[in-house]
């Protein structure tokens, strides 16, 4: 792949740029409550006006998430889920879905397989990126080439609590964008975003060039108008959407991630 040419999370997040739009970007777990159902509701979101999925790997020490996601790769892991699966329910997709996947998993999963297969396979599924959000920097930049070699943006994330040197060296390194965790902690729904995370957006936009994406604890439209306002490229919406899908009655998952997507969608826009 030439280096002039774009990512395909690169490539969404420009268009989106000239179109003056936020990036809405929804999360779900990947086997929650099974692959069938994780495949329709990829394609609901894409047809509600989602720009880019996150999709979890399930994983049984998720250290970054809530309670309200962590319940769901419970769910998966015990409906039978593993990474294998996941990927062949994502190529099974392609030619259908069209936005770019981000694949969310955590390092010992990554690790067993071994860095290089694990990018050689998401790549080969049809995954435009990856997010690890236990990868300290140092094991990020022996990570990211490997997933650029495939054609995959590896993803790093700042927290409010980071150091501002630090800071800086990641927005530098990230690839396709850089994900701001918006509050101290794990995932999960927050009745307010810390205004404080105005001022990280402010700060990342200058030392990097990479759109920066806000996630952990966006729960509505409202907050998604508040991301937007803070001059954020992108929304990630997690455990509102998964909390969501869990309350809908059996077959009714897909249609109601769609109908969640469609009015955070109004918001983004």
């Amino acid at each position: 792949m030439s280096s002039q040419k774009l990512s395909p999370i690169a490539q969404r997040f420009e268009q989106l740029k000239q179109e003056k739009r936020l990036a809405l970007m929804p999360f779900l777990m990947a086997g929650d409550p099974d692959l069938v159902t994780t495949s329709e509701v990829l394609l609901s979101l894409q047809a509600a006006g989602a720009d880019m999925v996150e999709l979890g790997m399930p994983y049984s020490d998720p250290l970054a998430d809530g309670p309200v996601i962590q319940a769901a790769a419970s769910r998966a892991l015990a409906a039978g889920t593993t990474p294998g699966n996941v990927l062949e329910m994502l190529s099974s997709l392609k030619g259908r879905l069209t936005i770019p996947v981000i694949l969310f998993t955590y390092s010992n999963p990554l690790l067993n397989v071994g860095m290089e297969v694990f990018c050689e396979r998401a790549a080969a599924a049809g995954a435009a990126g990856l997010v690890v959000p236990d990868l300290p920097l140092e094991e990020a930049e022996r990570l990211s080439p490997l997933a650029v070699r495939q054609g995959l943006d590896l993803v790093l994330l700042v927290a409010p609590t980071t150091p501002a040197d630090r800071m800086v060296r990641i927005g530098q390194r990230s690839r396709g964008f850089t994900y701001l965790v918006s509050v101290t902690g794990v995932t999960g729904e927050r009745a307010q975003m810390e205004n404080r995370v105005e001022g990280l957006v402010k700060k990342l936009k200058q030392s990097s060039a990479a759109p920066v994406a806000v996630g952990f604890g966006i729960s509505g439209a409202d907050q998604v108008c508040q991301v937007r306002s803070w001059g954020a490229d992108g929304a990630i919406v997690g455990s509102a959407l998964v909390k969501r899908m869990a309350a809908a009655g059996e077959g009714q998952v897909a249609e109601e991630a769609g109908r969640f997507c469609k009015e955070l969608r109004s918001a983004a826009d």
